[in-house]
C-alpha cells in the first residue's frame, strides 16, 4: 500500500509580528497532486477586529483537530493558585469559560512509549499512545501570553467521546487536558503511565498543578527541558484520580528526561526512551509492567543501530513497539512524530502506518 500523506499547513504562529490568523489548508497527496480544501472546512479566515468561532474537523473517525486562538484563560488558572484535582480544574472551566457542562475528567490505565532520537538537524520526539478506541483530538492552541503548540487529547478522558457539547466547548477543555505535545520552541513532554500503587499528591505551600495541567504549562512556558523542570518544581503536582504516572520531557537539543514523584519528591533521570516502568535509582527502580520493559530494550537497540533518523524511521520504531505487536486487547491510538526543530507534527492513527498526517509550527 502506498503512503498516503495529508498536509495541514493550519498552525500560525500568533506572535506579535510573527504571522497572521489566515489558514492555508491543503490535502497534498503522495503523487504530488494538491487539493484545495475550502476555507471553512478547518478554519475561516478572519481579521483582528473579526470573531472567528472554533471548528472541530474530523479527520477520519475517532481522529479529529481544532485550533484554540481565542483566549483559554490558562494565566488566570495559574495566578489563582492552580487546582489540586481534576474536579477543581472542571470547577475553573466552569466558572471561568464553559460553563456547567463537564461530568468529570479521568481514565484507565495506559501504555505509552517515547522516544528522543538525532536528526541530521536535530532532534525528534516520538510518542505512541497505547488504550481502547477512543477519540482523539488534535489542538493547535495560541496563548496570549505563551507558545504557540499543538497537543493531543484523549476526548473520551475529559467524558467527551461521543458528546454533543460545541466545538468551542469541547476545545476549551481540550486545551486544559493535553497527554502530549510541542510548542513553537521544540519542547515536547508527554504523560507516561506507571503501575504501581504510590499516589502522586505534593502537598506544600506550593501552587497546585494537575498531571494534564502541567503538560500545559510547560507547552505554554518552556523553551527547553531545564526550564520545564523549573517550572515543574514551582508547583504541587496532583495525578489525575489517583493515578501513578510520570513525564518525558524533551527539547530541541536533545536533552530528553523522565520526570518522576517518589515519595512526592520529584526526581530527574536523564534517558532517550520512557515506556511505563520507573527510572529513579532506589527501591522502585525499574518497576512496571514486563511489556513496558520490552519495548524500552526494543526501542533502545533501534536508537544503537541508528546513526540519524529521518521522521520515517521515527515512526517506524513507533510501530515496532505499537500494540498489533502484543495482542493484549489494547490499540496504539495515535503515534506521533514531532521535528523539534522544524515544529512538524506528523500523525498516524489507530496503527494504520500507511496513512500520515502533517501539522506544520509556522516559525
Amino acid at each position: 500500500m502506498r503512503k498516503s500523506i495529508i498536509m495541514i499547513a493550519a498552525i500560525m504562529l500568533m506572535l506579535t509580528g510573527c504571522g497572521d490568523k489566515s489558514t492555508d489548508t491543503s490535502i497534498m497527496s503522495d503523487t504530488n497532486s494538491r487539493e484545495t480544501v475550502s476555507e471553512n472546512t478547518i478554519l475561516q479566515e478572519s481579521s483582528e477586529n473579526s470573531y472567528t468561532s472554533i471548528q472541530i474537523t474530523e479527520l477520519e473517525k475517532g481522529f479529529s483537530y481544532a485550533e484554540m486562538k481565542d483566549d483559554y484563560a490558562f494565566d488566570k488558572f495559574l495566578s489563582d493558585g492552580g487546582a489540586e484535582s481534576d474536579t477543581e480544574v472542571i470547577s475553573f472551566l466552569t466558572k471561568n469559560l464553559i460553563g456547567n457542562t463537564i461530568n468529570g475528567f479521568g481514565g484507565e490505565n495506559f501504555g505509552c512509549s517515547a522516544v528522543s532520537a538525532k536528526s541530521k538537524d536535530g532532534y525528534y520526539f516520538g510518542r505512541n499512545f497505547d488504550w481502547y478506541n477512543c477519540n482523539a483530538l488534535v489542538v493547535a492552541a495560541y496563548p496570549d501570553n505563551g507558545y504557540s503548540s499543538i497537543s493531543t487529547v484523549n476526548l473520551n478522558f475529559i467524558g467527551f467521546g461521543t458528546s454533543m457539547h460545541s466545538d468551542e466547548i469541547l476545545t476549551t477543555a481540550a486545551v486544559y487536558a493535553p497527554l502530549d505535545g510541542m510548542n513553537e520552541k521544540g519542547l515536547c513532554v508527554s504523560v507516561n503511565m506507571v503501575e504501581d500503587s504510590e499516589k502522586v499528591d505534593q502537598r506544600t505551600d506550593l501552587p497546585d498543578i494537575t498531571t494534564t495541567t502541567a503538560i500545559r504549562l510547560l507547552l505554554d512556558k518552556a523553551t527547553d527541558t531545564n526550564e520545564a523542570i523549573a517550572l515543574l518544581q514551582q508547583y504541587d503536582m496532583h495525578a489525575s484520580k489517583g493515578l501513578t504516572v510520570h513525564f518525558a520531557v524533551s527539547d530541541s537539543k536533545g536533552k530528553c528526561v523522565a520526570i518522576e514523584y517518589l515519595n512526592n519528591e520529584m526526581i530527574v533521570t536523564e534517558t532517550p526512551v520512557v515506556t511505563n516502568f520507573y527510572f529513579a535509582e532506589g527501591e522502585k527502580n525499574g518497576i512496571g509492567t514486563a511489556q513496558s520493559h520490552e519495548r524500552y530494550e526494543k526501542i533502545m537497540e533501534t536508537l544503537a543501530d541508528t546513526d540519524t533518523f529521518t521522521a520515517d524511521d521515527v515512526m517506524n520504531a513507533l510501530d515496532s513497539v505499537s500494540k498489533h505487536n502484543y495482542n493484549d486487547g489494547e490499540t496504539t491510538e495515535w503515534s506521533a512524530v514531532f521535528n523539534q526543530s522544524t515544529g512538524e507534527a506528523v500523525y498516524c492513527h489507530r496503527e494504520n502506518y500507511d496513512k500520515q498526517y502533517t501539522f506544520q509550527i509556522q516559525k
